[in-house]
């Protein structure tokens, strides 16, 4: 299978915090990865970001309550990898019927956490790197989490392109709206010219724990093909029930 270095570099990250009695120094970190400060800084920021990991006054690094699931506001690093596993023949399989970009990301405090792609292999297309962060309120994968996790929208939804909605009431009737057509959209709110879906990742337990989705240029993807992008991924979602 194929291994992501950076979100490897994560998980073992995660793995070592966990295991240490107190907080590490980034200059351990760097060492036990066998990379430089720069690039465990960047490990290290993104991890904070997310919630996995916390950085104290004194400027070292520990695992948070996150990590071992015990604060209940999101999955637990073992939980990230075994759905990525799990779901990446679907990613697979949404790229190759499609021919567009499929992502997968994971509920990170405020904002979804890109954790798996496959890529399209058309000159054209959309590009989420593994590790970055997305706002909940005009991407599709966040939209699937308003709609079928227990994630909030922030207070102040930030403006990206012309049609992003930035009044509550309005998201709240698109979110209401992906509730009953079983997929969420972003049709152009976080980057002009983008067209997205995406659906809910559901546990054993029936709790949301990722969402994944299919984007793609509006060159190729007008009304018809947006509807049945969005059907597909609902078809794709909901069957593994």
């Amino acid at each position: 299978m194929r291994l992501l270095q950076s979100l490897s570099r994560g998980l073992q990250t995660l793995d070592y915090l966990a295991q240490q009695a107190k907080p590490l120094r980034l200059t351990d970190i760097a060492s036990y990865l066998g990379v430089d400060k720069s690039n465990a800084t960047h490990i290290l920021r993104t991890l904070v970001a997310c919630g996995y990991a916390t950085q104290g006054t004194d400027r070292r690094y520990a695992a948070s309550e996150k990590m071992t699931g015990s604060q209940g506001s999101g999955p637990t690093a073992e939980a990230i990898v075994a759905v990525r596993q799990q779901w990446q023949l679907i990613l697979k399989q949404l790229t190759r019927e499609t021919g567009e970009c499929s992502h997968m990301a994971v509920l990170a405090s405020s904002q979804v956490w890109y954790v798996d792609k496959i890529d399209s292999e058309l000159p054209l297309k959309v590009d989420h790197p593994i590790g970055s962060l997305g706002p909940l309120h005009c991407t599709a994968l966040g939209k699937a989490f308003l709609a079928f996790g227990d994630a909030q929208a922030e207070q102040e939804l930030k403006q990206f392109t012309p049609v992003t909605l930035t009044d509550h009431t309005a998201l709240a009737a698109e979110i209401s709206k992906s509730r009953d057509r079983g997929y969420a959209i972003d049709d152009e709110e976080f980057t002009s010219g983008i067209r997205c879906v995406a659906g809910p990742v559901f546990d054993e337990h029936g709790v949301m724990i990722a969402a994944i989705g299919v984007s793609g240029p509006t060159v190729r993807i007008d009304d018809k093909r947006f509807e049945e992008l969005g059907a597909l991924v609902q078809k794709m979602c909901f069957m593994r029930e």
